[in-house]
């Protein structure tokens, strides 16, 4: 069963599901997404959150050091297995400085294990001992500076700046003789504070650093079927504002063994519109262009062309539903099944205004009567059908809901004689609206799942739209520890 021609139609001109992105030749945007002041909080955290996990365990390296101990003489003592078990950050701030982001994470907590030894000789004995010692760390500062730019139509991650700073440690050794606690403690006190401090600025530049390989990993082209292919190649910026950042893809839809020759009159500021006053973390814009190059590029690879021969009511599809319309058609072809072969002439566009979304469709159909294994061509007919729709948030998928407007009838040529284009016009448009509009309605209302990454879902997402522009403002929220899987499993999509 081939797909009837509003559905396929529909779901182009009113599902954004379609519209995830993909790029020209040239370097003009087409979808936009502006990340807000609380949108780019919300990343902190989650960065923050997913470093702290990111850190611990972590293994520190041994320690030696020989001292002199009054009374004693000198003594070889060693921290080995230094481990630093748990982190926690108080506060954490984010801001955007000369196109980077600067991160803090401040009055953070940490505690560590580690086992101690000790030797030293006399001119009779070697004495040694061992035991354990826990490391209460107070007042830790980390501040890292990274960027975010374009790097051949990929984000890359740049650390420009890491350190970390710890104000106080308290070390508490357990085992062994009392004359030795304070000879460690004096000794080993700066050593672990440095070992600590170099190596939570290691580990996190070392996850910024697989951040970028993953992002490095994320292609510039995604194929939909064995046609056409999604360019994903970031374009222009990001650009980065006082409190916000936007980062731009071109978001048209391609053929997967050429570039198609289409030309677009763009008009796309890069906006600074907000979400209806909404405190929104994300502002997705899809320029009606996006699914202009959609139908384009359906039309140019022939499948905007269907061969229909069973539909939801299935009895318009044989000669006897038309006895009264056409009785030629039914004396000549009593009872027989029809094929209908509809082709569109050109490519629909589609119209974004702040009411709805249109689109006007051309097509030509030819009538086929099967008579046994022949197909018999009975007659021609041209249509121009007026299609709009709204586009809403279900959940978290886009959802949506077309209607018919218009329908028009051309007879073009007959082999069954003179046909009332006007009564069959009144018969197709009632069975579309009763019958095909609702069945494309139910599988519009059902929706669609927004294109998001792997670990994250929108939350409170509402939609509205502009002349030329479909607008997304949504909440983000993070449902799987996301840097884990970042760094341990390719990127994914929805």
């Amino acid at each position: 069963m081939a797909p009837p021609l509003l559905l396929v139609l529909l779901l182009v001109s009113v599902s954004s599901d379609w519209a995830i992105a993909h790029q020209q030749a040239n370097d003009e945007a087409f979808i936009s997404a502006v990340i807000s002041e609380k949108g780019i909080g919300f990343a902190k955290d989650v960065l923050v959150e997913q470093a702290i996990e990111f850190l611990t365990p972590l293994q520190l390296p041994d320690i030696e050091k020989s001292v002199h101990i009054p009374l004693i003489g000198t003594v070889h003592m060693v921290a080995s297995n230094i481990t630093l078990h748990g982190v926690n950050v108080s506060s954490s701030a984010v801001r955007i400085v000369d196109s980077a982001f600067a991160i803090v994470a401040s009055g953070a907590t940490a505690y560590l294990s580690m086992d101690w030894s000790y030797s030293y000789s006399t001119w009779l004995i070697t004495i040694s001992d061992r035991g354990n010692a826990s490391v209460q760390v107070e007042g830790m500062e980390v501040e890292l500076t990274m960027s975010v730019t374009n790097q051949n139509g990929v984000l890359e991650l740049t650390v420009l700046e890491c350190g970390c700073n710890i104000e106080d440690l308290d070390i508490t050794v357990t085992g062994g003789a009392s004359w030795f606690y304070q000879g460690f403690v004096d000794a080993f006190h700066n050593h672990i504070r440095t070992a600590v401090e170099n190596a939570i600025t290691r580990r996190i530049t070392e996850g910024v650093s697989k951040l970028d390989e993953l992002l490095q990993k994320i292609p510039k082209k995604i194929n939909v079927d064995k046609f056409v292919a999604l360019n994903v190649t970031l374009v222009n910026g990001p650009l980065y504002g006082n409190s916000s950042v936007e980062f731009d893809v071109n978001g048209l839809f391609i053929l997967l063994d050429k570039v198609p020759e289409l030309n677009y009159l763009l008009n796309h500021p890069h906006f600074s519109l907000g979400c209806g006053g909404a405190s929104k973390m994300l502002l997705i814009s899809f320029d009606e262009v996006v699914f202009n190059s959609a139908s384009a590029v359906l039309f140019q690879v022939g499948l905007m062309h269907w061969i229909v021969d069973k539909l939801p009511d299935n009895s318009i599809l044989n000669t006897a539903s038309w006895k009264s319309l056409i009785p030629q058609l039914y004396s000549t072809y009593p009872n027989d099944d029809m094929l209908l072969n509809i082709s569109l002439t050109s490519s629909p566009a589609v119209r974004i205004t702040e009411e709805k979304i249109g689109t006007t469709i051309y097509l030509d159909t030819i009538v086929n009567v099967l008579v046994g294994a022949e197909i018999v061509p009975v007659a021609s007919i041209s249509g121009v059908v007026t299609v709009s729709g709204i586009v809403e948030v279900s959940e978290n998928n886009l959802a949506g809901k077309a209607e018919l407007d218009a329908l028009s009838l051309t007879l073009k040529w007959s082999e069954v004689g003179s046909l009332n284009i006007s009564s069959i016009q009144a018969v197709v448009l009632d069975f579309l609206n009763n019958i095909i509009v609702p069945f494309v309605n139910s599988h519009l209302n059902r929706g669609f799942p927004f294109p998001i990454v792997h670990g994250f879902t929108l939350q409170d997402a509402y939609i509205f739209t502009s002349d030329s522009r479909i607008f997304v403002c949504s909440d983000v929220v993070n449902t799987n520890p996301i840097l884990s899987l970042l760094v341990n499993s390719p990127f994914q999509y929805l």
